[in-house]
C-alpha cells in the first residue's frame, strides 16, 4: 500500500539557519501516518473507546538532506501488517525527487493498559498480503 502526503515548511519548523529542525521530520511522518489511518476508515477514537491504541515502538531514521523554510515537501509512505499486532511503515520525505529523510516505523496495537493485542480484524484484513 502506498500513500502521499504534502508538507509545507513554515518558519516555525526551522532553526535559526532556516533549515528544518531534525525532530520536525518525525512530526511530518506522524501526520502522514495519521492521514493513512483516517483514509483507511480506521476510527482511532472508537478504538480507544474499545481499549485499543497504536503505540510507536521503534523508529529507524536517516537524515539525508535538509528541508528549508518555504519548501514544499512530500511524505511518501508504504505500509503493511507484520504479524497479528504490528503495523510497519516505510516513509520518505522528499523535496522534488530528492529523498532528504527516510524512516522505518513500527506501530503496535495495545490495550490502554499497555498490553500488546491483535490489530482489529478489519485492519488485519486490509493489511493482509494477498499472496499469503
Amino acid at each position: 500500500m502506498s500513500h502521499s502526503f504534502p508538507v509545507r515548511v513554515f518558519y516555525e519548523d526551522t532553526d535559526m539557519a532556516g533549515i528544518v529542525y531534525y525532530a520536525n521530520y518525525l512530526r511530518y511522518i506522524e501526520r502522514a501516518r495519521s492521514d493513512i489511518v483516517e483514509q483507511m476508515g480506521v476510527d482511532q477514537r472508537a478504538m480507544r473507546d474499545e481499549d485499543l491504541v497504536f503505540v510507536i515502538t521503534r523508529v529507524e531514521a536517516d537524515y539525508l538532506g535538509s528541508g528549508r523554510f518555504g519548501d514544499r515537501l512530500e511524505v511518501r509512505t508504504t505500509h503493511h501488517g507484520k504479524g497479528a499486532t504490528r503495523w510497519i511503515f516505510d516513509q520518505e520525505v522528499l523535496r522534488g525527487e530528492e529523498v532528504i529523510f527516510r524512516a522505518k516505523v513500527t506501530a503496535v496495537c495495545m490495550t490502554t493498559a499497555g498490553k500488546p493485542t491483535r490489530l482489529p480484524a478489519k485492519l488485519r484484513s486490509m493489511l493482509a498480503d494477498p499472496a499469503e
